[in-house]
């Protein structure tokens, strides 16, 4: 989806206030009450837009633009996942954390049970992220200790006591 289908959109029938309460909300760096702010609107009035049809569709709509136009390391490590994971579940997490990322929900869905499952998808993804990177540290340990600049030892300081 390029800027000028945005634009010519749902997303761009909104006002300059909706509209960046979107950019804000897609960004996930601050709170609502910060979006609010940012937007001169209260918690309450973006509480409001996040439950209206039109700003729910624009939200999916400014989402897809980002997935299809520059897919993050998180996205790329979760089709990585979806395509070569060795279990079932995982791969099928890994879709469906990408569908939903996406904004591919189903139009009924409640607004609030939504922002759950966005929330949901992006504590997936961060998972996926770390899980990859803690397996990458240790294929490199085992091949190449000697280039690891920090080692950790994990020891057992429990005895059995009724020996």
């Amino acid at each position: 989806m390029s800027y000028k289908s945005l634009r010519d959109g749902v997303f761009g029938q909104l006002d300059i206030k909706r509209q960046k309460a979107i950019t804000l909300l897609f960004a996930d760096e601050l709170s609502d009450e910060q979006i609010a702010k940012t937007v001169n609107r209260s918690r309450q009035t973006l509480a409001k837009w996040k439950k209206e049809p039109k700003f729910i569709e624009a939200q999916q709509e400014y989402r897809r633009r980002f997935v299809d136009d520059k897919v993050p390391d998180v996205l790329k490590e979760l089709y990585r996942l979806a395509s070569k994971a060795k279990s079932e579940m995982v791969r099928l997490q890994a879709i469906q954390t990408i569908l939903s990322m996406a904004g591919f929900a189903t139009q009924d869905a409640d607004p609030e049970l939504l922002e759950a499952q966005h929330d949901r998808a992006k504590a997936d993804a961060k998972k996926a992220k770390a899980e990859a990177d803690i397996a990458e540290y240790n294929a490199k340990l085992m091949t190449h200790p000697e280039d690891m600049a920090e080692k950790v030892v994990i020891q057992d300081d429990f005895t059995d006591q009724d020996n």
